[in-house]
């Protein structure tokens, strides 16, 4: 890849994801450039539907659908990310598959704003978030991906997940969107028009609760996988589990209130989060023994000791 393609994908990360793209400067070279052009795709993709305020869906479509023909190979890049993912595509040998299923996962964003179950929403996230994992696990190469893939697949739900629970007020406000799914919202009262409202409750925050339960144990699925990945790519992951997962401590000290207030991370707590993950990897290699001892995931046996934890939410 030319160093301007990959100056480009790390300029659309840099701006756009700066959580990630903080873990991204611990991976080696060979991973950390692959990765910039990577993320910078996903972002421009995403950003055709999530920045589509009056362009009509027809529109969009179109839009994606010469993004698809790009990523394919199959018609010439029209910008450098575009070009260099395709470089990146023939490299690592990147399943045509996997590049369909994320533009899909977009698509879908045009037209469904809402989720009757966690599986409907489990599938939305095989293209989107799943498939952005299987990408990277091609381009970091591990021994055995049969193993690592599993994982890999949990972790970018895992993500994507706290992403969900952490942009509820800036889904509803932008986009119209509410990624809770409509079972969980209907089984602890809350009527999705509440949501709609930005109406926060303690049956709301009951809810919530229940989803990151849900979004920690697919931390823990995810987490275990990283002792598959190359030695040098698996502080870097471990880093970026932590640092997603650091948005649950900022959600819960907020009573689970996402929709009064949008939580994030200030660069102070990511530092200390970064410090302390690296400080606890220089003693101990184990992955998931650092997650458990740094990370604001409950340990398992926290949850199992206390099975009322997620629905125990404080008052005001």
């Amino acid at each position: 890849m030319q160093q301007e393609h990959i100056d480009a994908g790390k300029a659309i990360q840099r701006r756009t994801g700066k959580t990630f793209y903080l873990a991204t400067r611990f991976l080696p070279k060979r991973v950390r450039h692959a990765t910039h052009v990577l993320y910078a795709f996903f972002r421009i993709a995403d950003e055709v539907v999530d920045d589509a305020d009056g362009v009509p869906p027809a529109r969009q479509r179109a839009e994606l659908e010469s993004l698809r023909a790009q990523a394919l190979g199959e018609t010439g890049p029209e910008e450098p990310v575009l070009e260099a993912f395709d470089e990146l595509r023939r490299e690592y040998d990147i399943p045509d598959s996997e590049i369909d299923s994320f533009v899909d996962a977009m698509q879908s964003d045009i037209d469904t704003g809402r989720y009757e179950r966690y599986d409907d929403l489990e599938r939305y996230m095989r293209g989107s978030a799943a498939a952005v994992g299987v990408m990277m696990t091609a381009i970091m190469d591990p021994d055995d991906p049969e193993a690592a893939l599993p994982h890999a697949i949990k972790l970018g739900d895992a993500f994507q997940m706290t992403n969900f629970l952490r942009d509820v007020r800036e889904d509803v406000r932008e986009r119209d969107r509410i990624y809770l799914p409509q079972e969980t919202l209907r089984a602890h009262g809350v009527p999705p028009e509440q949501v709609e409202r930005l109406e926060y409750s303690e049956d709301f925050a009951a809810a919530m609760a229940a989803e990151m339960k849900r979004t920690e144990d697919l931390y823990r699925e995810g987490v275990a996988g990283i002792r598959y990945l190359p030695a040098d790519c698996q502080l870097p992951v471990l880093l970026a589990a932590v640092l997603y997962a650091e948005h649950h401590a900022v959600i819960r000290g907020q009573e689970y209130d996402v929709l009064t207030a949008e939580p994030s991370l200030s660069a102070a707590r990511k530092l200390w989060c970064l410090a302390k993950t690296r400080w606890h990897w220089h003693w101990n290699r184990d992955p998931e023994a650092v997650f458990k001892r740094v990370s604001a995931v409950p340990s398992l046996e926290t949850d199992r000791r206390e099975p009322g934890r997620s629905s125990r939410v404080p008052t005001r």
